[in-house]
């Protein structure tokens, strides 16, 4: 098993220092999805919500979120970002809506806690936004599908929805 990057030799809590690291070419894709009644899925579907337009609103508040993680995870690296897109697809056999994110850098360090951080906050906007009209609405599957770049290499999950 590989060391903690995050901690010192003494255990203590420390952030990276990727001054020395080139910069390269980084990718990050993550996704999850918020599971809800069939009624709350037509009501954003038909774009039907009092609220307004469900999945505009959540799309603009992941890529927020992927700008604003290095203010949200303590020991996160601030990024310039070259491109966040959160897309939504709606499953109506599951009653769900499907979100994902995709973040892209050039720089030392890698960008998958953009892209978790942007499907997180897009499902937890959803959530928001229609819990008046379903309190029983579940957030789940939130992972890394893949990465490219950096010293480790490529990733891809292997169990893929």
């Amino acid at each position: 098993m590989s060391k903690l990057t995050h901690l010192d030799e003494h255990g203590k809590a420390r952030m990276v220092d990727v001054g020395a690291k080139p910069a390269t070419a980084r990718e990050a894709v993550a996704s999850g999805h918020v599971t809800m009644a069939a009624s709350t899925l037509r009501l954003i579907a038909e774009g039907g919500h009092k609220k307004g337009d469900v999945l505009s609103v959540a799309r603009i508040a992941g890529i927020q979120a992927a700008k604003s993680c290095a203010h949200l995870i303590p020991l996160c690296h601030p990024l310039m970002l070259n491109a966040v897109d959160v897309d939504f697809r709606l499953d109506e056999e599951n009653s769900r809506v499907l979100i994902s994110a995709r973040c892209s850098v050039a720089g030392p360090t890698g960008v998958e806690m953009e892209a978790l951080t942007a499907v997180s906050v897009a499902a937890l906007t959803l959530y928001d936004m229609c819990k008046a009209v379903d309190k029983d609405m579940v957030i789940a599957g939130i992972s890394l599908k893949e990465k490219r770049g950096g010293r480790s290499g490529d990733y891809r999950r292997h169990a893929q929805e």
